[in-house]
């Protein structure tokens, strides 16, 4: 008997606390060992990650910030790596496009329309677009150019121009 009480207890324990079906391919920094991000999702109700990764986010201020991109069947989410605490989620329903260089940079801009733009970067660039695509049930736009506006705050515009120099590709970003 106590055999079975220890395997039901056992399971109870499996269920509240792995309840997010981590197990994907884009899951760069493996979400089921960080409690933190388990309790965010687990708190959301999103089951199903389709993208993790460290990303550097670019603030409104010019400010480069080191944060976790998770991206679920519903929603993308920001979160501070040092601390844990999220920082953003963004529902998938809201995302309007996904503004990319035409040149093989990691600059990406996340539009949203009701809110205030992500400009982030990083080497899976692709993959995060991916990830995006296909979790959103309407068909997101991709555009694809060398200058793009994005709003870094609810009143700041600003525009991002890329350029291919030699040894490599120069990133502006100028105020409107």
């Amino acid at each position: 008997m106590p055999i079975e009480e220890n395997s039901e207890n056992d399971a109870q324990n499996d269920e509240s606390t792995d309840q997010v079906n981590a197990t994907s391919k884009g899951d760069h920094i493996n979400v089921l060992s960080h409690p933190s991000l388990m309790k965010i999702m687990n708190k959301q109700g999103d089951q199903l990650v389709l993208f993790a990764d460290k990303v550097l986010k670019f603030t409104g201020s010019g400010k480069i910030k080191c944060r976790i991109l998770l991206i679920t069947d519903f929603a993308v989410y920001i979160v501070d790596p040092d601390t844990g605490s999220l920082k953003r989620r963004i529902a998938l329903a809201a995302l309007d496009k996904i503004c990319v260089s035409e040149l093989n940079d990691n600059f990406f801009a996340v539009v949203i329309p009701t809110e205030y733009d992500l400009l982030m970067a990083s080497t899976r660039k692709n993959e995060i677009l991916y990830a995006i695509k296909t979790a959103s049930d309407y068909e997101l736009e991709v555009v694809s150019s060398n200058r793009f506006e994005y709003n870094a705050a609810s009143d700041l515009v600003k525009e991002i121009e890329f350029e291919e120099v030699e040894g490599g590709i120069k990133t502006r970003i100028l105020r409107k």
